[in-house]
């Protein structure tokens, strides 16, 4: 790093606005983050035509896209900047935020020239899809920074990747930003740099990461809390059949995908019991953050309206509802973001990019399984204001989301040529058709409900666990018992390290109460207190390694297939696919084949 281009980047940061969006954290305003100071001075040392920035959401890409676009402005680099956003909602808050610190962005140009007093302007990726050819002979005429915000929309389909491909090749500089580098599909993103690995397999390379894990030990972004609600549901299948399940227990696809269903229908009880549970964590929270909201992520209109329904009923308070992306729904979501009113419903639109700061508390109330959309829905509750605040995020008990919330770390690139696995199933291989529906900008409702082979008939609640920090705290417990009150009153704001620490005490508390009690009256509804351990994410993924090594010597032992093992050892030992056993499930698949294997000798 040169001593130049440091003094540069440092220098210009101290002319932004003090009220500039999201900029440095605790009233340090004098100074960028330390990821947009370092992201800065690589950009301006290798000035790069293309350059990737990946940043969780909450981090504070605005902030680093809208100084940099500053930066090569006033050093005459280029005369203009076009933002591309994903929504209308979007492309407006990026108008309002280059606003702050003198870059005036027109969010309503359609054609023609642009008024003397613009400096650029800020369009959908959907309006570039329509016209290419008018945001081509722009980029032509004068020397552009493009911002392609929250780039993997490019990749939707072929024809928004071909229409940025066309409208942007001719620009000076481009500069990607993402807070998910991982997609589903193999739509290679325009103006990415993808990278061959020793595997074969080439890979999105991005100039400058800055993941989950660094901004939370940084304090940046606040840690989250997964709340996970399990429960019976029963449901009439397309043939007249009913159907009795607890959610979270191993079933096929397609029963987990109804189970859901019916946990998610308002005329159960499940959605009512996990509202009033996170309704009662919300005003935890509010004793420490006066004006903490929360958000349900709603699948459609009609469940929306009734979860808004719902929240009046349990609080007495109306529910702000977000229905679509339109210009009264970006009014509502900006009065809900200024005021301290406590509930927002909303479907899909909310889920990303859409900066409400003061969103602690969230209800994934919808059945979309991407990993890229559960990652952006959880982005709208970590961006942190002051130090110590938490983020607590409800779940149904679904093994994909379980997946996801204990992923929230690890950092994964857009791959292409996706290997094929033998035999196994690739969580993140969702279908083209699944990845539309996650992303899809509007929320009208498409009938699809209607068509579906079952009729929700009844739910219960139960509390399942907590997750937070790749481990598992808690056990089962009935909503309002004194167990599920124990975790949701853990405190609005806490250091990471302590949310840890209390989780810990939380659950040897409870596993103390629970050996008190007789069977008869214990509030465990599954597994007893010693099968619950703590377990981190990484000793679980070294369970299922040293059980499927296991296996496989077996195999060469035994002559049978995998699959047949596997099954063999589930009826013997009991309990769900190795992907969803406990730890203690496991250990005992993997004493059991060893025994097969001593008997083999």
């Amino acid at each position: 790093m040169t001593t130049t281009a440091s003094s540069s980047a440092a220098s210009h940061s101290h002319h932004l606005s003090p009220a500039f969006p999201g900029r440095a954290p605790w009233g340090t305003a004098g100074k960028l983050r330390a990821w947009q100071q370092g992201a800065m001075e690589k950009y301006i040392q290798e000035q790069p035509r293309d350059f990737l920035a990946v940043a969780t959401p909450g981090a504070g890409k605005t902030t680093f896209a809208l100084t940099l676009a500053s930066w090569l402005l006033h050093h005459h680099v280029v005369q203009q900047v076009t933002v591309v956003a994903p929504t209308e909602h979007l492309k407006k808050q990026w108008a309002e935020a280059a606003a702050r610190i003198g870059i005036k962005l027109d969010p309503e140009y359609s054609a023609g020239p642009l008024g003397k007093e613009y400096h650029g302007v800020a369009v959908t990726y959907a309006g570039v899809g329509v016209r290419p050819m008018l945001h081509r002979n722009r980029v032509e005429q004068r020397k552009t920074l493009v911002i392609l915000d929250e780039i993997h929309h490019a990749g939707d389909s072929k024809s928004w990747g071909e229409a940025c491909l066309e409208a942007f090749e001719p620009a000076t500089r481009r500069l990607a930003l993402t807070g998910t580098p991982f997609r589903s599909d193999t739509n290679p993103i325009p103006f990415v740099t993808y990278e061959e690995g020793d595997d074969g397999i080439r890979r999105s390379a991005a100039d400058y990461t800055y993941g989950y894990g660094s901004a939370l030990a940084d304090g940046v972004v606040r840690p989250v809390i997964f709340l996970s609600y399990s429960g019976n549901m029963r449901w009439r299948t397309k043939a007249g059949d009913e159907i009795e399940a607890r959610l979270g227990e191993p079933m096929t696809k397609d029963a987990i995908s109804q189970a859901w269903r019916t946990a998610l229908d308002p005329r159960g009880e499940w959605m009512p019991a996990v509202l009033r549970a996170a309704d009662q964590r919300l005003t935890e929270v509010r004793k420490a953050i006066p004006d903490a909201g929360a958000l349900v992520i709603a699948s459609d209109q009609e469940s929306a309206r009734a979860y808004a329904k719902l929240i009046r009923d349990i609080t007495g308070h109306k529910a702000t509802l977000v229905l679509s992306d339109d210009t009264g729904a970006s009014k509502r979501i900006d009065d809900f973001s200024a005021g301290d009113d406590r509930w927002m419903v909303a479907v899909r639109m909310v889920s990303e990019g859409v900066d409400v700061p003061r969103l602690a508390v969230g209800v994934y109330a919808t059945t979309i399984s991407t990993p890229l959309f559960f990652a952006q829905a959880v982005g709208r509750f970590v961006r942190s204001r002051r130090r110590g605040e938490t983020a607590s995020v409800f779940l149904p008990t679904v093994p994909d989301l379980l997946s996801f919330a204990n992923e929230m770390e690890r950092e994964r690139d857009h791959v292409l040529d996706r290997p094929k696995k033998n035999g196994e199933e690739d969580p993140y291989a969702e279908s083209e058709k699944e990845m539309e529906e996650a992303n899809r900008e509007q929320d009208e409702d498409t009938g699809e409900q209607d068509m579906l082979p079952f009729e929700a008939l009844e739910s219960d609640a139960v509390f399942d666990r907590v997750m937070y920090n790749g481990a598992e705290f808690g056990m089962q417990a009935h909503p309002g018992s004194e167990e599920e009150q124990d975790y949701l009153g853990i405190p609005g704001l806490l250091e990471p390290d302590q949310v840890q620490l209390l989780l810990q005490k939380r659950q040897a508390r409870q596993i103390a109460h629970s050996r008190k009690k007789p069977d008869a009256e214990a509030d465990l509804l599954e597994l007893p207190a010693e099968r619950r351990p703590v377990v981190s994410h990484k000793e679980m993924m070294e369970l299922r390694r040293k059980l499927n090594t296991m296996v496989g010597a077996y195999v060469h032992q035994s002559g049978k297939p995998h699959g047949v093992i596997h099954t063999e050892l589930r009826r013997v030992c009991g309990g769900p696919p190795a992907a969803e056993a406990t730890a203690g499930q496991l250990r005992q698949r993997i004493a059991k084949v060893q025994e097969w294997a001593t008997r083999m000798r």
